[in-house]
C-alpha cells in the first residue's frame, strides 16, 4: 500500500520489528539477523523458540502472543517476521492471525520443505489432541522471502525430506519436474540446492527444481486458497501420512511420511490399472534416488483403514483420492474399492 509506505517512511517513529526464529536457526544465523536490524537502526525483539512437531501447540502460540503484547506491536505497520522451518512458519502464522484478529506477518523459510511448501499458500496451524494441524486458519502472509543459502546448513536428511514435497508436485502435475528429480536428485542432495559453478552438465538444476515446484504449487493453491473445493491434487501423499507421522513421532519427518503415503498410493494406482509396472518402478526408483523411505513398519493395514475413515469425515463423505495416472499427470478418484486397497497393500509389503 503506497500510502502506508509513505506514512511509515515519513514518520519520525523508529522502525520496529518483532521476530520469531527457530532456536537452531538462531544459533546459525542469529548474529547476522541481529546485525542486520542494528545496522538498519530498527528497534527489534528476537524470540528464539524450539519449533518442532512435538512443540507445535497452542501453548507455544500463547507464549508468542504474550511477547507480542509486551512489545506493543502496531498491527498496521509492524509485521511479525517468522524465520525457520515449516513448523515455525505455521505457529507464527496462527499467532499473527489471532492477535488483534489479524496482524500481518512475513515468512522466511530456512529448510527446503518450508521453501517449496510452507512458504506458499494461506494455511497455518498447530497440533491438537495428537492430531496434526487440528487447530488453524487461513491467513496468508504479506510476503515470503526465499533465500536458498539457508538450505546449505541443514542436514542431508532434511534436504531429502523437502524433496518429498517436490516429488509430490512432479507426480501430480509436471513430467519435466519428475525428470529433473530423476536425473539430478543425487546432485541436488550433494550440493544442498546451491547453484554451483563448474557443473554445466547439470545446468542450474536447483533453481529450475525449486521454481517449477513453487509455480506448480501456486497453480493449484491460488484459485482455491480457502479450500472451498475439496478435490485437491496437492492432497496426494496426505491421506494416510498425518496419522502415520503423529503415530510414530519423532521417527519420521513430514516429507518422509508424505513419501511413504505416495509410495503406497503408487501401488494403489498400479492395482487400479492407472500405472503400468514400468511407471510404478520408475517412481519407486526415483524415490530411492532421493533417499526417501518407501515403506515403514508403523504403516499397518489397520492404520491405513483408520486414516481413510478420518479422511471421509473431513472431505464431504468422499475419499477424494488423488492418484497418478502416468508420470506427471493425475486425477481424483472416489471409487477405489477396499479389495483394491488391500491388494495394493499386500503387494507393497511383499515388495
Amino acid at each position: 500500500d503506497p500510502q502506508q509506505i509513505e506514512l511509515a517512511t515519513a514518520s519520525k517513529r523508529k522502525l520496529r520489528r518483532f521476530i520469531v526464529i527457530d532456536e537452531v536457526v538462531d544459533k546459525l544465523y542469529g548474529s547476522k539477523v541481529r546485525e542486520y536490524f542494528e545496522k538498519n537502526n530498527v528497534q527489534h525483539k528476537i524470540l528464539a523458540l524450539p519449533t518442532t512437531e512435538e512443540t507445535k501447540s497452542m501453548d507455544l502460540v500463547l507464549n508468542i502472543l504474550h511477547e507480542v503484547q509486551s512489545f506493543s506491536l502496531d498491527r498496521r505497520m509492524e509485521p511479525i517476521i517468522a524465520i525457520g522451518g515449516g513448523v515455525c512458519l505455521d505457529i507464527v502464522g496462527l499467532a499473527a492471525s489471532l492477535y488483534r484478529r489479524r496482524t500481518p506477518y512475513i515468512r522466511v523459510p530456512t529448510t527446503l520443505l518450508s521453501y517449496v511448501d510452507a512458504s506458499v499458500g494461506a494455511k497455518n496451524g498447530v497440533n491438537f489432541l495428537q492430531c496434526k494441524n487440528k487447530l488453524g486458519g487461513y491467513t496468508p502472509p504479506v510476503a515470503s522471502f526465499l533465500d536458498r543459502s539457508f538450505i546449505q546448513s541443514i542436514p542431508r536428511r532434511h534436504i531429502s525430506n523437502g524433496l518429498g514435497e517436490i516429488l509430490k508436485m512432479a507426480l501430480m502435475k509436471h513430467k519435466g519436474l519428475f525428470d529433473l528429480l530423476k536425473n539430478h536428485g543425487k546432485y541436488l542432495l550433494d550440493t544442498k540446492f546451491q547453484s554451483c559453478n563448474g557443473f554445466a552438465h547439470h545446468g542450474d538444476a536447483a533453481l529450475q527444481t525449486t521454481r517449477i515446484a513453487i509455480e506448480t504449487m501456486l497453480e493449484e493453491l491460488a484459485p482455491n486458497l480457502w479450500e472451498d473445493d475439496l478435490d485437491r491434487l496437492v492432497d496426494f501423499g496426505h491421506l494416510i501420512s498425518p496419522e502415520l507421522e503423529m503415530r510414530v513421532l519423532p521417527s519420521l519427518m513430514h516429507g518422509e511420511a508424505v513419501n511413504i503415503d505416495m509410495a503406497f498410493m503408487t501401488y494403489v494406482a498400479h492395482a487400479r490399472g492407472l500405472l503400468g509396472a514400468e511407471e510404478k518402478e520408475q517412481i519407486l526408483q526415483c524415490m530411492k534416488g532421493l533417499e526417501l523411505p518407501v515403506w515403514h513398519s508403523g504403516c499397518s493395514w489397520a492404520l491405513i483403514q483408520r486414516a481413510l475413515r478420518e479422511r471421509l469425515k473431513h472431505s464431504g463423505g468422499q475419499p477424494r483420492m488423488p492418484l497418478p495416472t502416468g508420470l506427471g499427470v493425475a486425477d481424483i478418484f472416489n471409487d477405489t474399492s477396499e479389495e483394491t486397497l488391500e491388494r495394493a497393500y499386500e503387494l507393497w509389503v511383499k515388495d
